[in-house]
């Protein structure tokens, strides 16, 4: 037979573990429900093109476009996804989209940056 105080060591003990457990399962309950980082695709501008100069992206999936300039600063500006950003050579910019429509669309850069400006451009496809 248990004394009083080895019953009660032997509830906090259990607590404990069954803390623990739930601290762990709180951890992994994100990857469990299918929870993940969107997907990055990194595009870079320079005079006078994107690079690659054409991406797929699929309806309803959440992306992050990750940019960067290795000259002047650019923009990229798309419409229909509701793109409409500067693109500057001292730092990255992360462009968050969704896109709900499907269809190959035509974004430009919308920041001139010399004579073949009015040639940059980039195909966006969501299937």
């Amino acid at each position: 037979m248990k004394t009083r105080i080895q019953a009660r060591t032997h509830r906090i003990g259990n607590g404990i573990a069954l803390t623990a457990l739930a601290g762990a399962l709180a951890l992994l309950a994100p990857a469990a429900h299918g929870e993940e980082s969107p997907r990055v695709i990194e595009l870079t501008a320079k005079r006078f093109e994107f690079a690659p100069n054409r991406i797929t992206l699929k309806k309803g999936e959440p992306v992050v476009l990750r940019l960067k300039s290795k000259d002047v600063v650019h923009g990229l500006y798309l419409k229909p996804l509701g793109i409409d950003t500067e693109i500057s050579p001292d730092k990255t910019t992360d462009v968050p989209v969704t896109p709900q429509v499907t269809g190959q669309f035509t974004a430009i850069c919308h920041h001139f940056c010399g004579s073949g400006h009015g040639n940059m451009h980039l195909t966006v496809v969501v299937e």
